[in-house]
């Protein structure tokens, strides 16, 4: 189907700096793609790759990826999943208020989910975080608590098993091999915020290990939004030898976070740090204590890699809403197994990669009546049990050193079954099995070292999570088909007179695409509901590039400099001749999403400069798209400054919002709003945060 013209503009872009990247290094000579080498220091680890291992791995992909460094995180305010990933293209990361419940999408995934999010597989050291049915929630992630993020947006998560429309995220510990002996960090700042950060590691023969406890806490810019987060993060590894290693990862949340009610867009404008009484009267909050414990080990043979993983996640969620408490208590596990290779095949270089994953988990969920935030009567309990059997593989061939041709496919087996162990409101019991083929081809061209060109075509199939198929809005277990989707992309990456760049176009057909749409207050906890037929299509540019060098210090190797980076997201996400809402946008995301800022350098190592984030144009929040109740456009100005001393020490001061612009940084969506509805988050105001950090 040929993109309509409301997608002509940002797709001609695109395509043209393709063409012109193309066209500009036309000339330069055919460089061969660097070679793996062979067997790396002792001192590295096996189960957890370095930051430029990693680096070089994920540009092998035919698609759309990233990787964020701890560097870009821990120079600010670092609380939440958006402080993470805000510069990652085609990731719209917006949270409801501090860290809590926020909306992670990447090209479209979950639209309508503003809590729990579905969609993407969460992974920490690449085993899932997930909840064995897909659902995650973003507030065990600790962006502190890491050495570096991938990204692999939609099919490029095939190389885990991952088949889903939005792909997947990695968040990568620190080593005892690769970070600091002694890291202290102390920040604070507007909202009565406050945090802090011990992280000792050491390496010891064979023996190394890394220990992290963070704490953090605030007042909240919102009524009724304080928080007090203690985590605790680490991981103990043993080498056997040069080709071998373990280790065995934890990672351990205490989260008291106090929740306020969404807003009418009425006051949500005028009054935006205000709640609904009801948040005070019902104790409405998210405790979440969790424990996750997990082992990797790796051998090496020669260039391939085999490794086994296992996992275990534990985690209580206490949750007072206005219609009752949500009191649940989890489960889950899985093994994997996971084969990286290389080899020739008919005087052809190949590599190829080879795996399963097994998830299970079941989630104990009761519902009581809220009493002033107590319980107070039961009124459901279900027992939710998931099982998913996934075979993954993905193949590189190189048809000469510049050109590969990529085929993947995943096969997954996925049950949901609920026993109903309350049946005086009615039986929900039920079981259903889905099954799906999701096949993968790309192409990568890669005609100089600092220039790649690629595309791929693929499919994806996501069954539905408990909360779809049991939200409680109607007895029984809802007949909901899997959501589907197939995904054409194109792009390129690499550098040219000193710019990185990375574009990526893409299209995706999506059918049965799964709506869950929640009624604050209305008891009723919800309805899901598949979509016939969707789009999704999008474009994701980013850029990086150092604008002036020499400005006040011209000798050479001491230069000061200007860097500018730069993450913008275009999103078309509408119904395909939908019999009730036509041709309409789909809720939940703005089309245009701009992330950018200037920071001057100067060897000394201080450091300032401004950034912005723009939404041009509002977005609506229901299916009907009712322009009155779309939210507005905004800009927020902010500004960053610090100062890395030769010591170790380094200092930040972090301003965000400096014009104090109200704005609505999430939503929730309905099929058609009324000017009650509750479905709007405003943003944080104006605020300024300061920290403190020394290495040794």
């Amino acid at each position: 189907m040929p993109f309509d013209r409301r997608w002509s503009a940002p797709t001609a872009t695109a395509l043209g700096l393709i063409l012109f990247t193309q066209q500009a290094l036309a000339q330069a000579p055919i460089e061969t793609p660097p070679v793996t080498v062979t067997g790396e220091r002792p001192s590295r680890s096996l189960t957890v790759p370095s930051f430029d291992d990693a680096r070089r791995d994920i540009e092998r992909t035919p698609g759309g990826v990233g990787i964020v460094p701890a560097e870009r995180i821990r120079d600010s305010r670092a609380v939440t999943v958006k402080d993470a990933l805000d510069y990652v293209p085609g990731v719209f990361a917006q949270p409801k208020y501090g860290q809590e419940d926020a909306r992670l999408s990447i090209r479209g995934s979950g639209l309508s989910r503003n809590f729990h999010l579905r969609g993407i597989r969460i992974m920490v050291d690449g085993v899932p975080m997930n909840l064995a049915d897909g659902g995650a929630d973003t507030q065990e992630l600790d962006p502190l608590g890491v050495r570096y993020i991938e990204v692999f947006r939609g099919a490029n998560g095939l190389q885990w098993g991952a088949a889903s429309l939005g792909g997947a995220i990695n968040y990568v510990s620190p080593t005892g091999r690769d970070a600091p002996r002694l890291l202290l960090r102390a920040d604070g700042g507007s909202f009565g915020s406050a945090g802090g950060q011990v992280a000792v590691s050491r390496s010891l023969g064979p023996w190394d290990f890394w220990l992290s406890p963070t704490y953090s806490r605030s007042d909240g810019y919102r009524d009724h939004t304080a928080r007090n987060y203690l985590r605790f993060n680490g991981n103990l590894g043993y080498r056997f030898g040069d080709n071998a290693e373990t280790r065995f990862f934890a990672g351990v949340n205490h989260i008291r976070q106090k929740i306020p009610s969404s807003l009418s867009r009425s006051r949500t404008y005028s009054d935006p740090r205000s709640t609904d009484p009801s948040s005070f009267a019902k104790g409405t909050r998210r405790d979440i204590d969790s424990l996750r414990l997990s082992n990797r080990t790796t051998f090496r043979f020669g260039d391939d890699e085999l490794t086994f993983s296992a996992w275990y996640h534990h985690k209580v969620l206490f949750h007072p809403l206005s219609f009752g408490i949500v009191d649940n208590v989890s489960d889950d596990g899985g093994g994997s197994v996971r084969w990286k290779g290389t080899g020739m095949i008919g005087g052809l270089k190949n590599e190829y990669v080879v795996g399963a994953n097994l998830f299970t988990g079941v989630n104990v969920n009761k519902t009581y009546i809220n009493s002033n935030g107590h319980r107070n009567g039961l009124m459901n309990h279900v027992d939710e049990h998931s099982t998913n059997i996934e075979l993954y593989g993905e193949n590189r061939i190189y048809l000469d050193p510049t050109v590969a041709i990529i085929v993947g496919a995943q096969f997954n087996r996925a049950r949901r079954r609920l026993e109903d162990k309350f049946l005086s409101n009615g039986d929900d019991s039920g079981s259903k099995t889905f099954t799906s083929f999701n096949p993968k081809i790309g192409v990568l061209w890669q005609p100089r070292q600092d220039l790649q060109v690629f595309a791929n075509l693929s499919r994806a199939s996501e069954p539905p999570t408990f909360s779809e198929l049991n939200p409680n809005a109607n007895p029984g277990f809802a007949n909901l088909k899997p959501q589907k989707s197939w995904t054409a992309e194109i792009g390129t990456r690499g550098k040219w007179r000193g710019i990185g760049f990375d574009v990526s176009l893409y299209r995706a057909w999506v059918r049965d695409e799964l709506q869950l749409f929640v009624v604050p207050g209305s008891g009723d906890g919800g309805f899901a509901l598949n979509a016939d037929r969707t789009v999704h299509q999008g474009v994701e540019l980013g850029l990086d590039a150092t604008l002036f060098e020499g400005l006040a210090t011209p000798a050479a190797g001491t230069k000061d400099k200007i860097d500018a980076r730069l993450a913008y997201t275009f999103s078309d996400f509408r119904f395909r001749n939908d019999p009730v809402a036509g041709n309409n946008q789909i809720p939940g995301a703005p089309r245009h999403y701009l992330r950018a800022e200037l920071r001057y350098s100067h060897p000394l190592g201080f450091w300032f400069g401004p950034n912005i984030e723009w939404v041009p144009q509002g977005y609506y929040v229901d299916n009907a798209n009712t322009k009155a109740f779309r939210t507005r456009s905004y800009a927020l100005f902010g500004a960053r400054a610090g100062w890395t001393f030769e010591n170790g020490l380094s200092v930040f001061l972090d301003a965000r919002n400096l014009f104090n612009k109200t704005y609505v940084s999430n939503t929730n969506a309905r099929p058609v709003a009324t000017p009650v509805d509750q479905l709007y988050n405003p943003g944080e105001g104006r605020a300024v945060f300061v920290g403190l950090e020394f290495k040794w």
